[in-house]
């Protein structure tokens, strides 16, 4: 089975949306996960009886959503957005690890829910923390770290945001918690 199908669309007005679903296997449910990039979105779950059935729904989904004008976003055609936590050390510490695991996790809920794209990975280099987003929509996506690191009470003083188009190594300063210019991984 295909994992997930996450497709976008512009409507009228020229906002992005995005549809996707996937087979719950846990709780033998298609679920579908639709709305407006960056708001939270309206879910639908169907009890299913096993993998194949689930296989069909898949396929009828991905169907209705080419014929609705939604399709995958390459890779290429979307950006990095990387949350970053200056470090005391250079490899990070045990509570540093922590932290990761706690911003990482809540960043992927987060996102996921506001087809706001995916958590890459994340990476400690030169005293700092980096957890790499890619994504659609730059703005929405900075705003949506923002909000969801203050709401868990992640450490939101020692936040630094960078974005860059895919492919490029220059990030380009979108937050940080004193005066800056430039953004370092």
């Amino acid at each position: 089975m295909s994992g997930i199908i996450r497709v976008y669309r512009r409507d009228e007005e020229g906002a992005l949306q995005f549809r996707e679903a996937w087979f719950d296997e846990d709780y033998s449910q298609f679920v579908m996960n639709h709305g407006v990039v960056g708001h939270q979105s309206t879910t639908d779950e169907t009890d299913v009886e096993n993998a194949e059935a689930a296989e069909r729904l898949m396929d009828a989904f991905a169907v209705q959503c080419a014929e609705d004008g939604y399709a995958e976003i390459p890779e290429e055609e979307q950006f990095w957005v990387v949350a970053q936590y200056a470090l005391k050390t250079k490899d990070g510490t045990s509570r540093d690890r922590y932290l990761e695991e706690k911003a990482k996790d809540a960043l992927i809920s987060h996102l996921a829910w506001r087809g706001l794209g995916i958590v890459d990975r994340s990476e400690f280099s030169d005293s700092r923390l980096n957890i790499f987003c890619l994504t659609p929509d730059v703005n929405k996506t900075v705003s949506a770290i923002k909000v969801c690191i203050r709401g868990e009470d992640l450490d939101f003083t020692k936040l630094s945001i960078g974005a860059a188009p895919f492919g490029e190594d220059t990030y380009k300063l979108k937050h940080s918690p004193k005066p800056a210019n430039s953004f370092t991984l």
